[in-house]
């Protein structure tokens, strides 16, 4: 018998062996003739990609015995529809309209400038007023509550538009063009996440990868650290090279490229979606070393100047019209003139300035090397590039002043011109967490008023750049037409040739609300179809109709409490068609049309769940009132376990303004017993109970300024328990107390804590056994400050304290998530 006979006999008896003689004599199924062993009716070429996934067809059973007379039905794959272009968008944050070369300012940025030299520039583009409820609306094409993202997260109620957790029936585009075939990654931050699934255990839908991305490389945090960044790739929490020329942005475009350059060269043909949302230029600047001085001297005429400087250029370059004013400044409280400034307080802003704009512009370059791999591989003339310079106005979080440590805005705490000039040398490096001043943020917002936060033009007005070469001839043009972050998922679907779905994922979908700006890509007069759009951000509203604009500021940044009740705000009115940058109110003027606006934000506000309207403090911060799931519920003890890093200040047990005790289960080594225990926050603020050359030690970081209380009882070698007991003094967020170490329950050292810190450590994490970001204290390196021995657990007990102290330290738990929020 030959090897084939001997083969089709084997596989026979196997296949009668399986489902029976019959089977094989075809007495089970019906036939078909042999000719065609399926089904006559050929799918169709156009399935419809209104529900999604797209359905897999189906075909009748073959009935032909022999494979070599029948034929395999086509394969089902789902592929984009042909000649769909490549898509990248970029965002760039807290960066103000004005502040680039390419909108009228001095920050030079090469790849914006390229893109815009062949592309089109757009001077009326608008986001929400602050950072993740713009991310919200980019990616969804829907107004940012109509995805429930009507603020941050961290302050989320149980109100329609305010719970911080995604409809299904709004899915995003990243997930939209998964489903038609694209291949989609997201690099950078994201904030459009729920709080209380930052914990290891999830859930993760709402993380970049349950969000249609099928790759993230990136931040789940509001800012980051840009030389040690709380990274993950997918789900999974980096850990990042010890290397002391590591920077994130550099890291960020380097895994973009690869990217890239495996989707090119595995699947040529199959289009790719990325959204890169870099770092910069959120708190805190910092930059590379051979950056530092790039900017040195641009800066020296001041903010004033410099403000005017900008729309001169603005009028030079057609970015804003000719008859555009400066908006007035803010109070001389906040944004002081620039003349009546010391020289002191001179030289301190003039650095912050100058490092705030070689953030930016290594921002642009990182992106430009991302942008470089495209043409790099040929794909650059069906690549579609959208390219935002913010998800906001610049931000005002530095105050008058500006700040070194940005940790000390968000707790509140003073920092004087004098700290600050003598940490001149470390601006823009490793150990500086800096914002620059309001008077920046001013200035960089020109021609407009305000800044991040308010539904002023100053905090709702960024430029925007489209480049496709397929699709756009027109090079270095002005489109002036009105438009919005919720219009670039329409764009993109256009560009694709796909249709908005109907049904994604078994569930019905609302309507994306944004229009295409595909129409203006060759028509720079048209009218643009986006009539209407509201802004509201804590009781700040603004109304955008047919060329008008109203507002009220109900409480901007720099305000302790409401300027009024809601009914009783103060509203303005600007003629956008003749006053680009609301530099002039007309309300009084035209009272009739001042309601038909007021009229037009309640329709709108009803009709996308911004109501009701929201300006609350404690209650709102706190998720029992406010209605939002607490990831720990009030509990009063943790235990955590060897191997648990990277647990984020929302994820993790809060240990402020309150006594607390952590015990530790080790086994020691028998020599060199070293490392870290347990460890929350890193170089600006935090604690860490660790041992260092056999001796047990806690160290508490005050916004650098270490404390460290120190055993001179070596650790004996096998199973011990050591422990660490504040007893907290009470009063006001943020007073002192007494630590004391323990070994084997025996007090072995204690020590006095002046002062802690009263409502954020800021973005890093809680770990054990290491250190994982930047270090608390000195006495240990970054990247080499593992626990030699064995840890088996660490329990974190919270004490009982005075009904007065508890009271204290739950108002301050409010307040810290309140901050936390304003991080944003």
């Amino acid at each position: 018998m030959n090897r084939r006979r001997l083969f089709a006999s084997t596989a026979q008896a196997t296949l009668a062996a399986m489902f029976g003689r019959s089977w094989l004599s075809g007495t089970a199924r019906a036939q078909t003739p042999a000719t065609s062993p399926v089904s006559s009716v050929a799918p169709s070429n156009a399935p419809d990609r209104t529900v999604l996934p797209l359905t897999e067809p189906t075909y009748p059973p073959i009935t032909e015995l022999d494979v070599r007379k029948a034929t395999a039905p086509p394969r089902f794959e789902v592929k984009a529809p042909p000649g769909a272009p490549n898509v990248l968008v970029i965002l760039l944050d807290n960066l103000g309209y004005g502040a680039t070369k390419t909108f009228g300012g001095v920050i030079n940025m090469p790849t914006l400038e390229r893109l815009a030299q062949n592309g089109l520039i757009y001077n009326n583009f608008h986001t929400a007023p602050l950072c993740s409820p713009s991310r919200a609306a980019l990616l969804t094409g829907r107004n940012p509550h109509s995805v429930n993202m009507g603020s941050v997260a961290e302050v989320a109620t149980a109100f329609p538009g305010q719970t911080a957790e995604r409809p299904l029936s709004a899915a995003p585009l990243a997930e939209i063009l998964r489903l038609n075939g694209y291949s989609t990654a997201m690099f950078g931050k994201t904030h459009e996440f729920t709080p209380w699934e930052l914990g290891p255990s999830g859930p993760f839908e709402s993380w970049p990868t349950g969000s249609g991305f099928e790759r993230f490389y990136g931040t789940m945090s509001g800012e980051a650290d840009l030389f040690a960044p709380p990274l993950h790739d997918n789900t999974t929490l980096v850990d990042l090279p010890n290397d002391p020329n590591y920077y994130y942005q550099t890291d960020l475009a380097d895994h973009a490229i690869s990217w890239i350059r495996a989707q090119k060269t595995f699947t040529p043909d199959k289009p790719f979606f990325i959204y890169y949302a870099a770092p910069g230029n959120h708190a805190p600047s910092q930059v590379p070393s051979e950056w530092l001085d790039k900017y040195r001297g641009k800066f020296d005429q001041g903010w004033d100047i410099y403000r005017e400087e900008i729309l001169a250029r603005q009028k030079t370059l057609g970015i804003v019209p000719p008859n555009t004013q400066l908006t007035p400044k803010p109070t001389e409280a906040e944004m002081p003139d620039w003349d009546k400034l010391s020289d002191k307080e001179k030289q301190v802003f003039i650095r912050q300035q100058e490092i705030f704009a070689a953030y930016a512009e290594v921002t642009d370059y990182e992106i430009g090397r991302v942008v470089q791999a495209i043409d790099d591989m040929g794909a650059m003339d069906n690549t579609l590039i959208v390219y935002i310079t913010g998800d906001n106005g610049s931000s005002g979080n530095g105050g008058r002043n500006g700040r070194f440590n940005s940790v000390t805005a968000y707790n509140g705490l003073p920092e004087t011109i004098d700290y600050q000039f003598e940490q001149l040398a470390e601006f823009g490096g490793p150990h500086s967490d800096m914002t620059p001043p309001l008077g920046w943020a001013i200035a960089d917002n020109a021609p407009f008023a305000y800044c991040q936060f308010s539904t002023a033009y100053g905090g709702t007005t960024n430029g925007a750049v489209i480049h496709w070469p397929k699709g756009i001839h027109a090079n270095g043009e002005i489109r002036q037409q009105y438009h919005h972050l919720i219009d670039i998922a329409p764009t993109v679907l256009e560009t694709a040739g796909l249709p908005q779905p109907k049904i994604v994922n078994g569930t019905p979908q609302k309507p994306i609300e944004g229009v295409s700006m595909a129409y203006s890509f060759k028509d720079a007069q048209v009218k643009s179809p986006h009539t209407v759009q509201y802004a509201e951000f804590q009781g700040n509203r603004g109304i955008y109709k047919d060329g008008w604009y109203a507002l009220t500021l109900h409480r901007v940044p720099w305000d302790s409490q409401p300027r009024a009740t809601f009914d009783q705000d103060r509203w303005e009115l600007y003629n956008t068609a003749e006053d680009f940058s609301c530099a002039i109110d007309v309300a009084a003027k035209f009272p009739e049309k001042l309601k038909e606006m007021q009229a037009a934000f309640l329709a709108e506000a009803v009709k996308y769940n911004v109501l009701p309207l929201d300006d609350r403090g404690y209650e709102r911060f706190n998720a029992a009132i406010a209605g939002r799931p607490d990831l720990l519920g009030g509990r009063t003890s943790l235990t955590v376990y060897s191997g648990m890093i990277g647990m984020k200040e929302n994820a993790f047990i809060n240990v402020k303004n309150r006594s607390h005790s952590i015990t530790a289960e080790l086994v020691a080594p028998a020599r060199d017993t070293a490392g870290v225990i347990l460890a929350q926050g890193g170089l600006h603020s935090g604690w860490s109970l660790y041992v260092k050359d056999g001796d047990l030690k806690f160290a508490y970081n005050y916004l650098g300024a270490v404390t460290t209380i120190a055993s001179n009882e070596r650790l004996p070698a096998g199973p011990i328990t050591v422990g660490y007991d504040f007893a907290y003094d009470g009063g006001k967020p943020g007073s002192g107390g007494m630590g004391t170490l323990l070994i084997s329950g025996k007090k072995v050292a204690s020590g006095r804590i002046e002062r802690t810190i009263p409502f954020l450590f800021g973005c890093e994490t809680a770990d054990v056994g290491m250190d994982l970001y930047t270090p608390v204290t000195p006495d240990y390196k970054k990247g080499d400050n593992k626990f030699t021995g064995t840890i088996t657990k660490v329990t974190i007990d919270l004490k009982r304290m005075p009904d007065a102290d508890e009271q204290a330290a739950k108002a301050a738990d409010n307040e810290a998530d309140a901050i936390d929020a304003d991080e944003d």
